[in-house]
């Protein structure tokens, strides 16, 4: 996820809002997370740092630990469905849906599923965009898990909850590796729960 250097150095904490979570069993868990994960200078473009999680994926027993870790707090939530928000949100999504032994829906931008689609459009900073899931893929009584990898804005993860409420179903909360906290993504969510390892302020 590509983050602005210029007003804001990054800083690691852990927030008040996750500390109820974090056992301390888990802390050695997120010292690793914090070491592994690589900032990547200048891109997508000049000024801005990247907050790259592909280094995770390559330690087998440190994946595994971010998934459990991140599936957790919703393990006795009824969790039936957990939508994965494209792209890097399928790569921890279906890990904690194996964890929850729930379904594991995509969510991708327009024309990328093949089936019949319904969509919701939102607005960005600068223009729309979209995101489309299968019609039959969620349905009225579902218990929803929101999965992807870094909170920033909120407007994507907020566009998915939207999506998925227009069917019925329930979204329970949202689950992230990262959250960039001076964006303040949490609170286009709409107070629903909203659950992250990392803290960046």
């Amino acid at each position: 996820m590509p983050v602005s250097t210029t007003s804001h150095g990054f800083k690691f904490h852990l927030s008040s809002t996750c500390r109820g979570h974090l056992t301390s069993a888990k802390s050695p868990l997120i010292d690793e997370l914090k070491r592994t994960i690589r900032d990547v200078n200048n891109f997508p473009k000049p000024g801005i740092v990247f907050k790259d999680v592909t280094p995770v994926l390559l330690d087998v027993k440190l994946f595994r630990r971010a998934a459990v870790a991140m599936a957790e707090p919703y393990r006795d939530a009824g969790i039936t469905r957990v939508v994965a928000i494209e792209s890097r949100g399928f790569l921890f999504g279906a890990p904690i849906a194996l964890e929850l032994g729930a379904g594991l829906v995509p969510i991708r931008k327009p024309g990328k599923l093949p089936a019949a689609t319904q969509r919701v459009d939102y607005a960005l900073e600068y223009g729309t965009d979209a995101l489309e899931m299968h019609h039959d893929a969620v349905q009225a009584g579902d218990r929803v898990l929101v999965v992807d990898d870094v909170l920033a804005t909120g407007g994507t993860a907020n566009a998915a909850a939207q999506l998925v409420g227009g069917t019925g179903a329930a979204v329970v909360g949202f689950s992230f590796l990262i959250e960039l906290d001076f964006l303040k993504g949490r609170q286009r969510l709409q107070g629903r729960r909203v659950e992250a390892l990392l803290h960046y302020a």
